[in-house]
């Protein structure tokens, strides 16, 4: 595992699209007080027009928007900007609505109301987490998968397999143990941070889009492949099995 450093906070840009005057404003106010770069829109079509004009680190993401839904915003930029950082802020709190702003592209999810405290703990986590430098990590062989954690690659027989972030550090924290049983605080220490602040769900809708990307790049492989399997270990954690 790398040694993390702590972010630059002074070239970190965050994008807040929010529609409510109150909490657009706090959050504007509050970021740019703790060294960050930020600018407050309102709608969903103004942000995605943004975040196409301006380079971005992160996203803060209302999902009531007067225009569009959030969950599309999410959907479209997660499609145009893989290493983009997306925070939900939701007022919804159903577990249905929390695991579809996941699948929709979120790295992560505040169920409002929230505190700024909070909010910048989560951002200073995601954000030292990306500042990882690896270091003498060579390729990982798993059957016809490669995990190359350096290079932030992952291929099956020599095609590259498209993750989001959180799904390849996942992938490659397993794949460091490989047949080894790793317990779910370790994952979310590990891929998310030891000061996590949110539900463990977050790890198990992880993993099921890790699982289908997976399975999706071994039924349209060009040749017949071997992958390894991710088991679960009820009450534990995960092992990646060879």
């Amino acid at each position: 595992m790398g040694t993390s450093t702590a972010p630059d906070r002074n070239r970190l840009r965050v994008l807040v699209v929010e529609d409510d005057e109150t909490i657009g404003h706090h959050l504007e106010t509050g970021l740019r007080g703790n060294g960050y770069t930020a600018a407050w829109i309102r709608t969903g079509v103004a942000a995605l027009t943004e975040a196409g004009t301006s380079s971005y680190d992160a996203v803060l993401l209302d999902l009531g928007l007067p225009d569009i839904d959030g969950l599309d915003v999410a959907r479209d930029l997660r499609a145009r900007f893989p290493d983009l950082l997306i925070v939900i802020l939701t007022a919804r709190t159903d577990d249905i609505d929390i695991i579809a702003g996941l699948e929709a592209g979120a790295d992560d999810y505040l169920v409002k109301p929230f505190s700024l405290t909070v909010l910048l703990a989560r951002l200073r986590a995601h954000l030292r987490r990306r500042a990882v430098t690896p270091t003498e990590q060579t390729p990982v062989r798993l059957h016809d998968l490669v995990v190359d954690a350096k290079a932030r690659r992952c291929s099956l027989h020599g095609e590259e397999i498209t993750l989001r972030p959180k799904e390849f550090e996942l992938l490659a924290t397993l794949a460091r143990h490989p047949g080894e049983a790793v317990a779910r605080e370790t994952l979310m220490a590990e891929v998310w941070d030891e000061n996590w602040f949110g539900p463990t769900k977050t790890l198990d809708v992880t993993m099921a889009g890790l699982r289908r990307r997976l399975a999706q790049a071994a039924d349209t492989a060009r040749r017949p492949c071997r992958l390894p399997s991710i088991v679960t270990l009820r009450g534990h954690g995960y092992r990646l099995e060879v």
